[in-house]
Order: C-alpha cells, then sequence, then structure tokens
C-alpha cells in the first residue's frame, strides 16, 4: 500500500481529514459522547460504558490524544480524560467552514 502522500495537499485539507477520523470509528464517537456527559473518565469506567476491551478503548483513547481532541493526565495508576476544549473549538471552527460550504446555482449533472 502507497503512502498518503499528504504533502500534496493543503495544511487544511489535512487537518480537516484528521479531525475527520476521530469521527470514522463508532468507539472513538462513543467515547467523546461519554466524555462529554460526565466531563472526565478513567479508562476503566469506559470499558465499563462502551463494552469493548481495555486494550482497545485505550487504542482509541491514544488516537483521539493524538488528534488533540482529549487530554489525560494521570492520577496514581490510572489516566484521567477529559474534552480539550481549545482543540475541541478549533476543530469545531474548521469543520464547520467545511460542512457549511454550499453550491451556489443549481447543478444539473446528475
Amino acid at each position: 500500500m502507497g503512502l498518503a502522500k499528504t504533502e500534496m495537499f493543503s495544511n487544511q485539507q489535512n487537518e480537516i481529514s484528521l479531525f475527520a477520523k476521530a469521527f470514522g470509528h463508532p468507539a472513538r464517537v462513543a467515547i467523546l459522547q461519554h466524555l462529554f456527559k460526565i466531563n472526565a473518565c478513567v479508562c476503566g469506567d469506559l470499558v465499563n460504558e462502551i463494552g469493548l476491551a481495555q486494550p482497545t478503548i485505550s487504542q482509541h483513547l491514544k488516537e483521539l490524544k493524538h488528534l488533540g481532541l482529549i487530554k489525560g493526565r494521570v492520577e496514581g495508576t490510572r489516566v484521567c480524560y477529559c474534552i480539550h476544549t481549545e482543540n475541541w473549538k478549533k476543530m469545531k471552527t474548521v469543520m464547520m467552514a467545511f460542512l457549511n460550504q454550499d453550491i451556489t446555482e443549481q447543478l444539473d449533472c446528475c
């Protein structure tokens, strides 16, 4: 399989693609919804809430953290996760600008 060649695309296109990746798996959507609902979480709670194995939850948390949409802090032997507010707002701004694009005239192409 070839490389994604992300350098061929604009920073904005790459940013939109990365943000969209967060919503590309229902487990990540469920994690985000749960974090919004309780405003903080421990990984073990997510295992019980979502019903996936702990390593699977950890992988999705890692991806969401890499995307910058959540942040975590160590509390003893556990990690507490929450929504990264500033990055969430940035993501909303970028995605809404993209999703709010409209066709200016009716095209008769299909």
